[in-house]
């Protein structure tokens, strides 16, 4: 009984998802015979898609850059959505003696790391002087969700609100 139970569950999961990807086309309206899917098969089953486009090169927080006191969970839903292989830039003043309060990239494992910047598990991928001049780049390259966040003054940045999100997607065209 259990099993047909399980059965029915991946039936509809299976059906309410091509259902939403066949509808979150822009050729829905249309019918069928203008739908595209071109995700550049490789021929490797479970493989992520190749880009279809050009990646963006984005700024992160634009021309306030990565600082204190700027709300970046507002930029990331204003920006969004973003695709695979667009670059974020961190771009921030290196410490020196006129910058006591430096700042820094964190990608945090996981949603609860992220809410309660918990930074244990988290991996430093930029260090304090890393967003100087061109700034320091992030490649979205997987199909993931990356939490970012700056983990100076112990989690005291990501608390106050130096954290942010995104979910990279596919390109429709």
């Amino acid at each position: 009984m259990a099993l047909m139970y399980t059965r029915l569950l991946v039936l509809i999961t299976v059906s309410v998802t091509l259902f939403g990807v066949g509808s979150s086309n822009a050729n829905y309206q249309k019918g069928p015979q203008n739908w595209r899917f071109d995700f550049n098969y490789t021929g490797e089953p479970f493989r992520h898609p190749k880009p279809i486009q050009s990646s963006r090169r984005i700024i992160v927080g634009g021309s306030n850059n990565w600082r204190f006191g700027f709300n970046y969970t507002e930029w990331a839903m204003k920006n969004a959505p973003f695709f695979f292989n667009d670059t974020l830039v961190f771009k921030f003043d290196p410490p020196n003696d006129t910058n006591i309060h430096p700042h820094s990239v964190y990608l945090l494992p996981n949603l609860w790391s992220f809410l309660r910047c918990d930074l244990r598990w988290a991996k430093r991928v930029a260090n304090t002087s890393h967003g100087g001049g061109e700034g320091f780049e992030f490649v979205l390259n997987k199909w993931k969700p990356y939490y970012f966040a700056c983990g100076e003054s112990n989690g005291f940045h990501c608390q106050s609100g130096m954290k942010f999100f995104v979910m990279p997607t596919f390109r429709w065209y």
